[in-house]
C-alpha cells in the first residue's frame, strides 16, 4: 500500500473508532478522489473503511457482504432504508421498492465507485431522506474489487485521468465480468446472481464509463436491449423514466445526456457500416440485458471518458440521484410493472434467439463534440480532454434490436440430469425446475443437428459454438430423474435464452455442452410443445 493510501485508510479507521455510536459530522470525510484533488481513485481497503464509517453514523444504513472475489475479497453491500438489518428478510418485510446500485464492474471505470461513496456519505448525513418513504437501496460500490487493486497509469488509454492510475477491466481470472452473466464462470458473477435471488431488486443500475466516439454528452445510458424483454419495462424506461431524467438534468446542470451510442469505428460497428448512432449488444451476457430477461428494470450508465475525472463522477452522481428521485415518486408503478412481468406466461409466444440492429423510423439529432489532446504528466501518453463544443448532426439511430430468427417458446424443457453444466446454471440463476419421479412417455420436440460451427477465435476462454438444424416431433420415454423446467415461471424468458440450441448466448453458444455435443445427431435437451395438453407437464 502506498503511503497516501495507508494514511487515508488509517485516518478513516480512527475516525470510525472514535465516533462509533455517536452523532457523527461527516463533512470532513472524503473519498480518495476528493482528498487527492481527483488525481487518484479509492482503493479497496479505503472503500471498506469508508463504508464502515458511514454505516456507523446512520441507523438506516447496514453493511454486509454479498459474496467474494476470485482472490477472496469480500464484496460489500450497504442496505439503506427503514429496515432493522441488512438481511433479505428485513428488506422484504419493508414492502418497499428495492433498488440495486452497482459500480466498478470494470475496475478502470471508477466513477461509479466514487459517486456511490459520495452518495452514501450524503445519505448518512440525512440528505435525500424522502427516498426511505418508498425505497430500500442496495448499494455495491466495488464489484470488481480484485481488478480495482491492479492499478496502472497505462490502463484506459486516452481517458482523461485519474492521472494516478486506475484498475483494470477484467477480474483476477482475466474475465470481463460484464460478459459473464449467462455462463457464470466467476465467483463475482455467481455472487451477483445470488444477490438477485436473495434480495430480488425491482430496479438495477450498472455504472460504467464509456470511451470511443467523441460526442458532447456528459453521460449516456441504456435500457435493456434484448428484444425478448417484457415490453412494458421498455415502455416505462423509454417512454418516461429516461426522457424525464434527461430533461431534469439539463434544467438543473446544463449537461446533455442521451442513449448510449457510437459511430462506426473502433468502439462501434466496423468501418464501412452506414453512418449512424449505434448502441452495443443485445445479448444477456451484458448486465442490463440479463436483468431485463429476469423481468427487472435495468439502467446502464456510461459517464463520458474524456470529461475530466471530477465531472465524470458528478455526472454519474447526478444520474443516480435522478434515478432514485423518479423511483421514489413512481415506486408503485415500478412494482406493478415487475409483478405483471412475472405473472405473464410466455408459452406459445414467438421469441428471438438471434437479433440485429433496428434502424430508427426517422433520423435523430446526435450531439457530436471535440477533444483537445494533452500529455499524461507522468507517462507522456496522450489523453483526450472534452471541449465544451456541441456539433449537432442528424443521422439514423440504431438503438434497438429486431429478431432475425425466432422460436416459439415451449411449455417445458426436459434436461437430462447428466448435463451437469446445465443443471448447475439452472440452479445458479434460480430457474425453477422439478424432477421426474418415474419414467414418462410423451410426444416432444427434439432438435436435429445438421451441422455445427466453432468461432474462429476464442472469447472469454471459449470458442463460441453455433448449431444448425431443426426441430422434429417424436415420442420418447423420459427416464426418472429428468429435470422438468417449466417456461411458465417468472424466469421463463431467461430459461428460454439459456436452453434453446440456436440461442446466441446460451449453453450451446458458450460451449458448455461440448462434452455431449461432439458427434451428436440431436440436441440432448428436449421440449414439450406449446400446443401440448396443459396437463402434460411430465411429472
Amino acid at each position: 500500500m502506498r503511503p497516501l493510501s495507508f494514511i487515508f485508510a488509517f485516518t478513516l479507521f480512527l475516525f470510525a473508532s472514535q465516533t462509533r455510536g455517536q452523532g457523527v459530522n461527516l463533512s470532513s470525510l472524503n473519498t480518495r478522489a476528493e482528498s487527492s484533488q481527483y488525481t487518484e481513485t479509492t482503493r479497496y481497503e479505503e472503500v471498506m473503511a469508508f463504508l464502515t464509517t458511514v454505516t456507523k453514523a446512520s441507523k438506516q444504513m447496514h453493511l454486509t457482504s454479498f459474496g467474494y472475489t476470485t482472490e477472496g475479497r469480500s464484496l460489500p453491500l450497504v442496505v439503506v432504508g427503514r429496515v432493522k438489518d441488512a438481511s433479505p428478510e428485513a428488506v422484504f418485510a419493508s414492502k418497499k421498492t428495492r433498488v440495486f446500485l452497482q459500480a466498478n464492474i470494470h475496475a478502470g471505470e471508477v466513477e461509479g465507485k466514487e459517486a456511490l461513496l459520495m452518495l452514501l456519505r450524503a445519505l448518512a448525513t440525512g440528505q435525500h431522506a424522502q427516498w426511505a418513504d418508498s425505497l430500500v437501496l442496495l448499494i455495491a460500490p466495488i464489484y470488481n474489487a480484485d481488478g480495482n487493486e491492479r492499478v496502472s497509469l497505462y490502463n484506459r488509454p486516452l481517458q482523461y485521468g485519474p492521472v494516478g492510475g486506475m484498475g483494470q477491466r477484467p477480474n483476477a481470472q482475466g474475465f470481463d465480468l460484464n460478459r459473464d452473466h449467462m455462463k457464470l464462470e466467476s465467483p463475482e458473477a455467481r455472487s451477483l446472481v445470488r444477490l438477485m435471488r436473495q434480495y430480488d431488486p425491482h430496479v438495477l443500475v450498472d455504472l460504467h464509463t464509456t470511451d470511443g466516439t467523441v460526442h458532447a454528452y456528459h453521460l449516456t445510458y441504456s435500457p435493456p436491449l434484448n428484444p425478448n424483454t417484457y415490453a412494458p419495462i421498455i415502455s416505462l424506461l423509454r417512454g418516461d423514466w429516461l426522457p424525464s431524467m434527461t430533461k431534469t438534468i439539463k434544467q438543473k446542470y446544463g449537461w446533455d445526456y442521451y442513449y448510449y451510442g457510437n459511430l462506426p469505428g473502433p468502439a462501434g460497428p466496423d468501418v464501412g457500416t452506414p453512418r449512424g448512432w449505434y448502441t452495443f449488444d443485445h445479448r444477456p451476457r451484458f448486465n442490463n440485458n440479463y436483468i431485463g430477461l429476469r423481468n427487472r428494470i435495468a439502467i446502464l450508465s456510461e459517464a463520458y471518458s474524456y470529461a475530466i475525472f471530477e465531472e465524470r463522477i458528478r455526472a454519474t452522481l447526478y444520474f443516480v440521484e435522478e434515478i432514485l428521485n423518479y423511483a421514489q415518486t413512481h415506486s408503485s408503478r415500478i412494482r406493478q410493472v415487475v409483478e405483471a412481468a412475472d405473472a405473464r406466461s410466455i408459452v406459445g409466444e414467438s421469441f428471438a434467439v438471434r437479433a440485429q440492429f433496428a434502424r430508427s423510423s426517422t433520423p435523430v439529432e446526435i450531439l457530436l463534440g471535440e477533444v483537445a489532446q494533452e500529455k499524461h504528466p507522468y507517462t507522456g501518453a496522450a489523453m483526450w480532454r472534452r471541449l465544451d463544443v456541441r456539433k449537432p448532426e442528424r443521422m439514423d439511430e440504431y438503438g434497438t434490436f429486431e429478431p432475425t430468427e425466432t422460436v416459439t417458446a415451449p411449455r417445458v424443457y426436459f434436461v437430462p440430469p447428466a448435463l451437469k453444466n446445465a443443471v448447475d446454471r439452472l440452479e445458479a440463476h434460480g430457474i425453477r425446475y422439478e424432477t421426474l419421479t418415474a419414467e414418462r412417455r410423451l410426444t416432444v420436440e427434439r432438435f436435429r443437428i445438421d451441422s455445427t460451427k466453432d468461432a474462429d477465435q476464442p472469447f472469454q476462454g471459449h470458442r463460441e459454438r453455433t448449431l444448425f438444424g431443426a426441430y422434429e416431433r417424436m415420442e420418447v420415454t423420459l427416464p426418472a430423474g429428468t429435470l422438468v423446467v417449466p417456461v411458465d415461471q417468472p424466469l421463463g424468458r431467461l430459461a428460454f435464452y439459456l436452453l434453446e440450441p440456436r440461442s446466441d448466448d446460451g449453453l450451446v453458444d458458450w460451449a458448455l455442452l461440448d462434452d455431449v455435443l461432439a458427434g451428436a445427431k440431436y440436441y440432448p435437451i428436449l421440449r414439450l410443445p406449446a400446443d401440448a395438453d396443459k396437463g402434460e407437464k411430465g411429472r
